[in-house]
């Protein structure tokens, strides 16, 4: 809608050692400009996670850089976002590292996407909240999920099943 205001809203989520070969974690977000999908990645970490928290926390880091390109571009056609962006994560150990450096030197191996993350909260651009699981749409990116599950979540990405309503690797994006 034309009157939607510009708020950009991001989803974020991961498979923790989910390739059962490598055990790398695979990390999905989907991002939403003024309750639009204008992004979305799904894709295997380049390096094995050594917990959840880690895996989720790359990928929040991901779906910040998404959205810290998307503010720069809304700020250079002269539409600036008027509030910070929001990235919901289901781990709330991931939240916590966005804001909390005690955790620093138990996390050294990922320092670089905590520093980079921190930045962008410091500074008041996104802010990191938790989001139930049942509510996480980054969900669709990286795991298989319940029929009833997938077609809410598909629903909130705007796309629909192939003509005749039938539930089919065919995917319409509308």
């Amino acid at each position: 809608h034309s009157s939607s205001p510009l708020d950009i809203v991001a989803y974020s989520d991961a498979d923790w050692a989910g390739c059962p070969d490598t055990r790398r974690s695979t990390s999905g977000y989907c991002v939403y400009l003024g309750g639009a999908l204008v992004s979305w990645s799904s894709k295997r970490q380049p390096t094995v996670s050594r917990s959840s928290a880690e895996a989720e926390y790359r990928a929040v880091a991901n779906a910040v850089a998404d959205c810290v390109w998307l503010r720069q571009l809304l700020d250079e056609l002269g539409s600036p976002p008027s509030k910070a962006t929001v990235v919901f994560c289901d781990n709330i150990s991931a939240v916590y590292l966005s804001a909390n450096p005690v955790h620093h030197r138990r996390t050294k191996h990922i320092e670089f996407d905590i520093h980079f993350v921190r930045e962008k909260v410091a500074l008041g651009e996104l802010r990191v909240v938790h989001v139930p699981t049942t509510q996480q749409l980054g969900d669709i990116m990286t795991k298989g999920l319940p029929t009833a599950s997938f077609q809410s979540f598909r629903s909130s990405l705007c796309v629909l099943p192939s003509a005749g309503g039938v539930l089919t690797d065919s995917l319409i994006i509308v």
